[in-house]
């Protein structure tokens, strides 16, 4: 699922440390609606050519823009204007040092829609602007399991209910790991692809203990105990034993799982009563590390099973051929 569209308002609340920006015009319109993650530079409409403009997109106007603006006259320069404010259109974006008119200002006024304006270059404003927006629409999704910060690596533990998934994630936190979520995790697409988990905000930094109750990490073990999202980088499914299952003894095989489209290597982890899981998904993620610098066990493994078959196979047939 997409998230849902946000305001004008909405955005300049959640940028305004990173952008600093200001409404200069069109507060009645700071209600207007983004639909999208795409920004346009209007420099094409302002001479007049707006075939396939888009303006449903937020309008990015930076020194090249204001420059052409600056060289028109009164009557033109209010013709160009008129090109980019349309009635779709969410807002105004105006960088640098450019200074906004008085031309501008009324018709952003007239027509409701609101100016922006940021100290920062263009290209700064479209590159932080594109990853607020692309964070918004971002696809996501609701699971249930949870997700542990073990040596850097992000696991996400699945599995049935009351399996167990919340008395490891503790169990790791105690030994020094992370948590970021328990019970519900949020994941989000950030392209284009990694998976981002994170934890609802009511549930943030709890974790339920059967026959204990909820427990606050922060608060019990510290700040270095919780963080907010992680990347997700191995799925841990965890099942009941069954010894009529047949369990991956090597590991030759990658396993995957998808979430949001995207292929996430996967452990399927059987457990019983005794077994130490907790240094077991430690090993998993140190394991992880290891295959991402190039460095695969169980393939090294098997280079030295094939070497050694074949230098027994030379060996027996240098006697088979030795009658002396």
């Amino acid at each position: 699922m997409k998230k849902t569209p946000i305001t004008v308002r909405e955005l300049v609340k959640s940028v305004t440390v990173d952008l600093r920006l200001k409404v200069v015009a069109g507060k009645n319109g700071l209600s207007r609606v983004i639909n999208g993650s795409d920004l346009h530079r209007p420099g094409l409409a302002l001479t007049g050519f707006t075939k396939g403009f888009p303006e449903d997109r937020v309008q990015l106007v930076g020194d090249s823009e204001s420059l052409y603006l600056t060289q028109l006259s009164q009557l033109e320069r209010k013709e160009a204007l008129e090109r980019i404010f349309r009635d779709t259109t969410p807002c105004v974006v105006i960088t640098g040092r450019n200074r906004v008119s008085i031309a501008m200002k009324r018709i952003a006024n007239e027509k409701q829609i609101p100016i922006l304006t940021s100290g920062k270059a263009a290209s700064d404003v479209a590159f932080l602007l594109t990853n607020f927006l692309s964070a918004c629409f971002a696809p996501s999704e609701s699971i249930h399991g949870t997700l542990v910060d073990c040596y850097g690596t992000g696991l996400l533990f699945i599995g049935r209910a009351s399996i167990g998934k919340s008395e490891i994630a503790l169990d790791l936190v105690e030994r020094g790991h992370r948590l970021i979520a328990d019970d519900i995790v949020n994941l989000s697409l950030k392209p284009p692809d990694i998976v981002i988990g994170s934890g609802p905000e009511m549930l943030k930094h709890l974790i339920e203990i059967r026959g204990v109750g909820v427990i606050n990490v922060r608060e019990v073990f510290g700040v270095r105990a919780i963080r907010l999202q992680k990347r997700v980088e191995t799925v841990v499914e965890l099942s009941d034993w069954d010894d009529k299952e047949d369990y991956e003894r090597i590991g030759l095989q990658d396993q995957y799982t998808k979430f949001l489209g995207i292929q996430i290597p996967m452990i399927r982890l059987p457990i019983y009563p005794g077994k130490n899981i907790t240094v077991i998904a430690e090993t998993i993620a140190l394991n992880q590390h290891l295959k991402v610098y190039g460095f695969n066990a169980a393939k090294e493994l098997n280079k030295r099973l094939l070497k050694n078959m074949e230098t027994k196979n030379r060996i027996d047939n240098y006697l088979r051929w030795d009658n002396e």
